[in-house]
């Protein structure tokens, strides 16, 4: 039972591998038959016998090297392939054109011809599905995450050399790879034959943690190390800016890499005290890992690039692809591509498939005919000019950028204006991977509203060259260029074949400028192309272009304001009577598509202002004896400053294990991931990676389009015509119960009559391919009659609309506090939702058995048995006939707690009526529609201070946003009033909370649990109190902590409270006084930059909130050859839980780590699990496992007694022998909780995990810009069971709280319809939003005497110390307001956003764009 589904095949026992020669789908490949884990599927495994210098195996890599297959000449890569190509093609003429559908490529090393490739077949899903590679993961589909990354190289004729680059395979198309040479994760190297040094860097470095991100992390680096075997540190971020990681806050990755990197000798501050080695004396921290351990990166080790493909200079056939929908064509000429667009004028030219595949796949657009020109010549080309750089339209973006860099290096400042400023544009465009794929012809004609590249090729007048049959014309780009939405000047017939880039000239400037959510790989909220030229020998401006992005359906010219603007000097009155023009001409409706109205025209006038001080220096610098210009001033000269981040630097300082800690002794060592090795090569299982099972079918849902309505009619006919449908599934289907839910049965598995929310999901069409279910879903057609939603907070406060009656905590005396205060603050604040953003999206694979009702469920769920119960009740079968079975999870937080079973019990039901394996790995933007998030809060808040700054009352109401169902939300209701007070002793304090019902989807669990809605609050009310005493906030915060034996809220004595130890010790080790004083002057001595510094401390609880939760089993089997498999309740999500339970093993049984396997989490083994939540696991767990191996130590001693100097071995064979039991189990609860809410007594929290941050950031005042400068960290963990692993922990949890607090925005428009919906419009941080300087110290001296090993539990409370960012970032707009004379207080909601910032730093431009009056107009978004 525990290996997956045995094959059912008559051909079940045929001996393995088999090889073989297959066209099977035609595919014409040598393959290996491999029956990988006993599973009914077929791996398609090229073998090495295609071509002599093959790899051995397609996942190994281990073909012959770049020094192995070197002439005697020593000749590298590029110059053997290229001098192939010119040994072929030498007196060679090109043959006649044809026409073929057979595509070649090779896969790591080993050929492949493919015939009539479907044109919407994608690389990722033919890696998977066709090859069995899935080290290559899927994450968003939409090329915004790099999970999927891999490497193609091929031989660049133009350039005459191989090149290697990195891609997202969930955008490129299969037909798009012909000739080129793809290598994935598994082609570099395992853990069965060797690591690669980047697969080995990342995981000795703890930069895998869930590991679903790793090997995309691991392909980018690696194709940079394929082009610079000797990267920069500047290098290794930039090729990291497409990649997202949820789990590790990625200062573990960036470190690991860095060691690629030249780098000095000196520790960087890495020392005692964060003093530089060369200032200290004595024994340093320990090391979470030793770089001299490391591999060499010996490049000529490296897998050559196949000679064939560089035969040919370009294709000798035309290629045709016809799928099901679609042709794809290839044409090898410029006549054969004109003349196909003379046949097809509505075909999309498609080179890197960035828009095309999104458009098709999320937007559900169909393009019949697509024309790929990526070959042909006279698109693929640089010219130099004597009036510019002439770029071929399929040119890639990176390319362009080169080519400019290096043009901009060599050639005189003035000449290269525009090209510096293409070059900061494309230093924030997208990701690595699109920009290596994306054309420059493609950014133009794609018409994209928010093009970074269109505003300021306008505004410079670039040069397109355009062709059609039988003519040519150029066309100057202009305000009259984009006619309409997505729509240009150029005619269907014509083809756009290159673009002019301008040189300048003296007295000419220009600049570009760009406001995005997140820095790196966004797109724009607004941005700015804006070029001036002034009359020779003065400021006079004689030609002027200002353009916009995000400020309308196109690119916007603003051509009144340059008219108006020629003639006059470059000084203040112009720039006065520029933004009064530009607020008239740039107009937006209140209700205008994007929100941020008033945002985004402030920031119209902020690039305007930036241009003219920039301008104005520029000017004052080269015509300083020429003429006369205005100076400016010199605090207002950071407004002219490029984005510069310092390069990272990080310290780590954690408590060694103790001298006499025997050496097998794993506790309290910075083992690595016991799984990092595999999640680096590929080799990891996730859900969706077990392979294809006998007759699986594949399953899409089909949800709710309104908010609430009743359903008056489903159509399914046109969809059960589909191609490849089995059936179409609905509540009637169901053959046990339609009702399900957690805590209170408030939910169902189909909507019923009525939907609730947009994405209820309403039923599920089945087909025999993942794409076939998903168009024939898009085809169910469902009516409603809409019902009147309630959407956000003030609805349902409106309505009355709550799921349960008020909870309320109360302690002291609130009257007679508020008489005690010498004075009162009150106001509100409130704190937006979060997506979990785990890089797994949800995943079930459902496998009947045909008897006795059984099912196997494989979930990517935190909760097991409460999978196995829901779907049991669905099935209308007992729980012992179904076993769900968790391998590991691509990240969870809290979102795969509740909300998998949505999809576990659809899935379970179709299962149970095809009688065939159902599997569903939901899509990102499905995803995020059905599953929920974070609750969002709004809190009220009244508190009364003495003129000390000691709080003596706080009257709170709190109100959570839960959804159309219950969930958790209570529970997570409880714990935010719980944590209303953060780490402060408040006498007299009473909350209130409130479960608003409104009909959103439900949210759920996220890491935290309401604590750090909680928490915020309290530090808004604290921050005001502050800045009403006008005290200094350390002193305030530090009068009000918790101290020895205090009494909290809920009425628990507070015991072994180290929160004092963390803050003097984060005040210390920050320098937080002196920085203090240097934040200060900087503020004094600028004007449109200013910085802020905060320190904020957490005390969280831990115990599930639901005292019965508080359980946790193992079962610890030991077999006869003395190796150990344990299992325990938990699940791994990248938390490191199994790695620590290895190591309480480990260290009870006195065994090495390297004999203790855990398999998997299932509901046979271990029955009746609580979800792996509330940060508990380790605790829980860990203490059942070492009461499940104490049980087996006590059977082994009388066999240790007799034989002393035995081995392990021995003493277990002879306990075998002697008859004696090895497989035991362990029960721990966990003691003494036993709070009463309705009275308010009693303890729910075992105890308290603290910790102290402080943060110091710089805002952009002009555009709400922030950069985080640095972060100190300081976190009491106990005595750390695995100090790698927990370090891991708080620097995680401080970038997603981090993303809570400034970043992650989910925006709903007020029918209810969430737009964020991926990582295009969703953003979680990226590594450069994280501090330049993070330093966090693990607490010393501190054991836990009520947890496992004196440790303590560290998931969820570093989250909150993120807070230090946002009070940080308000730190600094008050500065800001201070230095503009505005001193009364203002409200600064969460998350800090650029617009929330940029508003809050009132000046004369945010007053010349006031807001429209609430009312008048309906907004495009709300804030639920």
């Amino acid at each position: 039972g525990r290996g997956p589904m045995p094959s059912r095949t008559a051909e079940k026992n045929k001996p393995v591998p088999e090889t073989i020669r297959t066209s099977a789908g035609g595919c014409v490949i040598n393959c290996v038959i491999n029956w990988t884990r006993n599973y009914s599927c077929i791996n398609i495994l090229p073998v090495h016998n295609t071509i002599a210098w093959d790899c051995e195996e397609l996942e190994q890599g281990t073909g012959p090297t770049a020094s192995e297959a070197t002439n005697n000449d020593g000749g590298s890569e590029p110059d053997r392939g290229a001098e192939t190509a010119r040994r072929m093609n030498d007196g060679g003429g090109s043959s006649t054109t044809s026409e073929s559908n057979e595509l070649v490529f090779y896969v790591n090393g080993h050929k492949v011809v493919e015939r009539n490739v479907d044109p919407e077949l994608n690389l990722i899903t033919y890696l998977r599905r066709k090859l069995g590679l899935t080290g290559t993961k899927l994450g968003c589909g939409e090329g915004g995450c790099g999970s999927c990354t891999v490497m193609v190289s091929k031989y660049n004729a133009p350039q005459g050399k191989i090149v290697h680059i990195a891609i997202n395979a969930c955008l490129a198309p299969l037909c798009s790879l012909h000739r080129t040479a793809i290598t994935t994760v598994e082609g570099i190297g395992s853990t069965a034959t060797r690591l690669h040094p980047v697969q080995e860097r990342i995981a000795k470095a703890h930069g895998s943690q869930c590991g679903f991100c790793t090997p995309g992390m691991v392909m980018s680096m690696y194709t940079l190390l394929r082009n610079h075997p000797n990267p920069t540190l500047e290098e290794i971020e930039d090729t990291l800016q497409g990649n997202l990681c949820r789990c590790t806050g990625y200062r573990p990755i960036v470190e690991g890499y860095r060691t690629f990197a030249q780098t000095s000798s000196c520790c960087g501050g890495a020392g005692v005290d964060w003093r530089c080695c060369k200032e200290q004396s004595g024994e340093k921290s320990p090391k979470l890992f030793e770089p001299s351990d490391f591999l060499p990166l010996d490049p000529t080790q490296e897998p050559i690039f196949p000679p064939q493909l560089a035969l040919c200079e370009s294709p000798r056939s035309t290629l045709v692809f016809r799928g099901e929908r679609v042709t794809w064509i290839q044409p090898t000429t410029l006549e054969e591509l004109l003349a196909l667009k003379t046949k097809h004028p509505e075909a999309r030219l498609v080179v890197g498939n960035t828009e095309v595949g999104i458009e098709m796949k999320l937007k559900n657009i169909l393009y019949p005919v697509i024309l790929a020109p990526a070959h042909i010549p006279e698109l693929n080309f640089t010219r130099h000019t004597d009036t510019g750089i002439v770029f071929g339209a399929a040119c890639s973006l990176s390319h362009v950028g080169s080519v400019l860099k290096e043009a901009a290096r060599g050639l005189p400042g003035y000449r290269t204006e525009i090209f510096r400023a293409v070059l900061e544009q494309l230093r924030w465009f997208a990701g690595q991977q699109i920009r290596n794929v994306a054309a420059v012809g493609g950014n133009i004609m794609t018409a994209s509203p928010i093009s970074d590249l269109n505003p300021l090729f306008v505004a410079s007048g670039c040069l397109l060259t355009l062709a059609s049959s039988g003519t040519t014309r150029v066309l100057k780009m202009d305000g009259a260029f984009f006619t309409g939405y997505r729509k240009t000047a150029v005619s269907p017939q014509e083809v756009l074949l290159s673009v002019e880039i301008p040189f300048t000239r003296k007295g000419e400037y220009c600049s570009a400028y760009k406001q995005a959510q997140r820095r790196e790989d966004d797109i724009a909220i607004v941005n700015g192309g804006m070029r001036v030229v002034f009359r020779e020998g003065s400021s006079v401006v004689e030609e002027m272009g200002l353009s916009y992005g995000g400020m309308g359906p196109t690119t916007v010219s603003a051509v009144r304001t340059c008219q108006q603007l020629l003639g006059r000097q470059w000084n203040a009155e112009l720039l006065h009577v520029g933004c009064s023009l530009l607020v008239s001409e740039l107009a937006l409706s209140p209700s205008a598509p994007g929100g941020m109205v008033q945002f985004r025209r402030t920031l119209s006038l902020s690039f305007f202002f930036k241009f003219y001080l920039s301008v104005l220096q520029k000017l004052g610098q080269d015509f300083q004896e020429a003429f006369q210009v205005e100076p400016v001033s010199p605090e207002y000269v950071s407004a002219t400053e490029l984005f510069h981040k310092d390069p990272p630097s990080s310290v780590q300082l954690f408590q060694g294990v103790p001298p006499d800690q025997v050496s097998s002794d794993m506790v309290g060592q910075p083992l690595p991931h016991l799984s990092s090795f595999q999640q680096a090569t590929g080799e990891a299982i996730y859900c969706d990676d077990l392979p294809r099972l006998e007759r699986e079918l594949y399953l899409a849902l089909v949800t709710s389009t309104e908010a609430h309505a009743q359903i008056s009619s489903i159509d399914s006919s046109q969809a059960l015509q589909m191609a490849g449908v089995t059936c179409f599934l609905t509540a009637k289907d169901i053959p046990g119960s339609n009702v399900t839910g957690h805590v209170t049965l408030d939910e169902t598995v189909f909507a019923d009559g009525v939907v609730t929310c947009v994405g209820h999901i309403i039923g599920a069409v089945v087909a025999d391919t993942e794409a076939h279910a998903q168009r024939a879903a898009k085809a169910v057609k469902v009516t409603y009659t809409k019902l009147e939603p309630i959407i956000t907070i003030q609805d349902a406060i409106s309505h009355s609309s709550y799921h349960v009656p008020p909870l309320k905590l109360e302690y002291g005396d609130i009257e007679g506090g508020f008489e005690q205060a010498d004075d009162i603050i009150e106001g509100e604040m409130h704190i937006g939702g979060q997506e979990h953003f785990y890089l797994e999206t949800h995943c079930t694979v459902a496998v009947p058995s045909g008897e006795d009702g059984e099912m196997e469920i494989f979930s990517s769920t935190q909760a097991p048995s409460q999978t196995q119960i829901l779907v049991a009740k669905a099935l209308g079968v007992p729980a012992n006939r179904i076993v769900c079975r968790v391998k590991r999870l691509g990240g969870g937080f809290g979102g795969k707690a509740s909300r998998n079973t949505l999809l576990a019990t659809v899935v379970a039901v179709a299962a149970h009526k095809t009688k065939c394996p159902v599997r569903c790995a939901l899509t990102r933007d499905v995803d995020m529609l059905v599953t929920g998030g974070r609750n969002p809060f709004l809190g009220r808040y009244k508190v009364g201070f003495q003129k000390s700054g000691k709080i003596v009352a706080a009257d709170l109401t709190l109100y959570c946003n839960a959804g159309n169902s219950l969930d958790l939300s209570s529970s997570i209701l409880m714990v935010a009033l719980f944590h209303m007070s953060n780490a402060y002793k408040i006498p007299n304090i009473r909350g209130v909370g409130h479960v608003c019902k409104t009909n959103l989807p439900s949210n759920t669990a996220f890491r935290g649990f309401g604590g750090p809605q909680g928490m915020l609050i309290a530090e808004t009310w604290m921050d005001a109190v502050i800045r009403k005493s006008g005290l200094p906030a350390d002193q305030v915060r530090r009068l009000n902590l918790y101290k020895e034996g205090d009494i909290t809220h809920f009425s628990q004595k507070m015991e072994d409270v180290n929160i004092g130890k963390c803050w003097d010790e984060c005040v210390e080790s920050s320098f937080y006084h002196s920085r203090r004083k240097a934040v200060d002057e900087f503020n004094r001595q600028h004007r449109w930059k200013k910085r802020g510094l905060a320190i904020i401390p957490t005390m969280f609880g831990i115990s599930f909130s639901l005292t019965f939760f508080n359980q946790a089993a193992a079962l610890v089997h030991i077999y006869t050859d003395g190796s150990v498999l344990l299992t325990h309740g938990g699940t791994e999500m990248g938390q490191g839980l199994h790695t620590k339970m290895v190591q309480v093993a480990s260290k009870v049984l006195g065994i090495p780590v390297s004999r203790i396997h855990i398999c998997e989490t299932s509901t046979n083994t271990v029955p009746n699990t609580s979800p792996t939540a509330a940060s508990a696991s380790s605790d829980m767990n860990g203490m059942a496992v070492k009461i499940a191996c104490q049980t087996l130590l006590e059977r082994l001693e009388p066999f240790k007694s007799a034989n002393p100097t035995g081995s392990w071995d021995q003493w277990v064979s002879s306990a075998y022998m002697g008859r004696v039991g090895l497989s035991a189990t362990g029960f721990y609860r966990t003691p003494d909780l036993n709070h009463n809410w309705k009275e308010n007594r009693g303890r729910p929290y075992n105890y308290f995990t603290y910790g102290v941050a402080s943060s110091e950031v710089e805002v952009d005042c002009l555009t709400g810009d922030h950069k985080n400068l640095r972060t100190d960290i300081v976190m009491d963990v106990g005595l750390s069971l695995n100090p790698a692993v927990d370090i891991g922990q708080v620097e995680g949890a401080f970038a997603q709280g981090l993303g809570l607090f400034t970043l992650e925005e989910l925006r709903y428009s007020p029918a209810g319809v969430l737009y964020t919906r991926g990582p295009g419009t969703y953003k979680i941080p990226t590594a450069g939003d994280i501090p330049a300087r993070f330093n966090v110290s693990l607490l010393r001296k501190t054991p836990n005497k009520k947890a496992i090993y004196s440790s303590k539990a560290v998931g969820e409370p570093p989250l909150f110390l993120a807070a230090s960012i946002f009070f940080a970032i308000k730190d600094a707009v008050a500065a800001t307001r201070t230095g503009a004379g505005v001193t009364e207080p203002f409200r600064l909601d969460s998350p800090a956003t650029p617009d929330r910032i940029r508003l809050a730093c009132t000046d004369f431009l945010t007053q010349m764009c006031p807001p429209a009056e609430p009312g008048t107009f309906t907004p495009w978004n709300v804030e639920v």
